[in-house]
């Protein structure tokens, strides 16, 4: 008798711990998707940038240190992507990211301010367009940015509760890492205006 109420117990803490992982599987395939959305985003980004440099290159010509500054910080921010991509939700990666990040957003800001001193660039339909775009793709970077920093917070609460807490560690899920910008004036688009 015994025995098979020992039996029992050993069923039950098995089930448990197989729910318990593929509770927490599901939780980190959701953040790495949400990773993989602000990836797509951010792509989107660093596409956008060269095609604004060329359309300001006549305009601003005598500002090079600007536009290369830009295409640096874009270059610096893919190089970041891709090391972020390649592991998604690691604090070390999600912080490069969020530096390299903060530093092209700085960067377009002093191009932002550059265009507005020039009426014939605000004027051109292209530079309108990519401006647009540029607009809008740096919302859906906030909106993606937000959806994944919601899912790395409920996978790390998932993975923090009891009885999870036991198994998360042994199983290997480690706690991932927000997607965060350090200083006030960085978590700002930069702003477009005509």
């Amino acid at each position: 008798m015994i025995g098979w109420i020992v039996l029992a117990v050993i069923v039950l803490i098995a089930l448990a711990a197989v729910q318990i992982y593929n509770r927490l599987v599901a939780l980190r395939n959701r953040y790495r998707n949400a990773f993989a959305q602000i990836d797509v985003q951010l792509k989107r980004r660093y596409d956008l940038i060269p095609n604004l440099v060329e359309s300001v290159k006549g305009y601003l010509a005598h500002e090079r240190q600007t536009l290369e500054a830009v295409i640096s910080a874009r270059n610096a921010a893919w190089t970041a992507g891709q090391a972020a991509a390649a592991h998604p939700g690691e604090a070390g990666a999600m912080r490069n990211l969020s530096g390299a990040e903060s530093a092209l957003t700085g960067a377009l800001g002093r191009l932002m301010v550059l265009v507005e001193q020039y009426p014939n660039l605000k004027a051109d339909q292209r530079m309108a367009q990519l401006m647009e775009e540029l607009t809008s793709t740096e919302n859906k970077v906030a909106f993606a940015r937000q959806a994944y920093n919601d899912a790395v917070m409920v996978y790390n609460t998932a993975r923090e509760t009891f009885p999870a807490v036991l198994f998360a560690t042994a199983l290997g899920f480690q706690p991932a890492g927000l997607f965060e910008v350090s200083a006030p004036a960085e978590r700002e688009a930069p702003k477009v205006q005509f």
